[in-house]
């Protein structure tokens, strides 16, 4: 499916207030060709106009939906961590709560909060107690080489056990869940225990906002 029209203001398949990712300031997409629609990913073939490039150039570009990372601490201060499948990369590994936002009509915020704690509850177990606080960490982009994909970080904390207990997503393949002390934690991170690109990403937000 191809479209020449150059109307890409917005990418389709995101709320206007959503789409951080869109043409810009000397960005203009030229020409933008569907070569995959899948349930979690559409891959395009697209031409588009840069700053430096004028002429247009040539790219392949994965989209994605916008995703929510949780920094998740207990009430008793150490850190929520799943251990999860990952296909790709054919290994199990340990990383913050995370997962895509659901783009319904309403309010980006609104939003971004509801996934937080959507995941949470899958994924962990764990819920929001009374004392509980959620700080926004900004958003960052994974792999800004083929994919338009980008995360916003948040820290969850003083969490409490959900009366039910976790409810995973049939889609992933969770092992574990854990909690780590925060020596614990920055060791895994030394040790390169943790490799996974959001859980890191979280970790030097919140190092930098002394958060940790």
């Amino acid at each position: 499916m191809s479209d020449t029209s150059g109307n890409w203001a917005s990418d389709p398949t995101l709320p206007g207030a959503a789409n951080i990712t869109a043409d810009h300031d000397g960005w203009h997409t030229l020409e933008r060709t569907l070569e995959y629609d899948g349930p979690f990913a559409k891959v395009y073939h697209e031409l588009v106009v840069t700053p430096t490039r004028p002429e247009g150039i040539s790219w392949t570009v994965v989209r994605r939906k916008n995703a929510v990372v949780v920094a998740a601490k207990t009430v008793d201060d150490r850190w929520l961590l799943i251990r999860q499948e990952r296909i790709a990369i054919r290994q199990a590994i340990w990383e913050f709560p995370a997962g895509q936002i659901e783009m319904e009509a309403g309010d980006f915020t609104g939003l971004q909060q509801q996934s937080v704690w959507r995941e949470l509850r899958e994924e962990t177990g764990y819920a929001a107690g009374p004392d509980t606080t959620l700080t926004p960490l900004g958003v960052f982009f994974p792999s800004a080489g083929f994919t338009d994909e980008h995360s916003y970080l948040f820290l969850a904390d003083q969490l409490v056990p959900h009366a039910d207990g976790a409810q995973h997503d049939e889609a992933e393949s969770i092992v574990e869940c854990r909690s780590f002390t925060p020596d614990e934690f920055r060791q895994m991170i030394a040790s390169a225990e943790i490799r996974d690109a959001n859980t890191l990403a979280a970790f030097a937000r919140l190092v930098t906002m002394g958060l940790i």
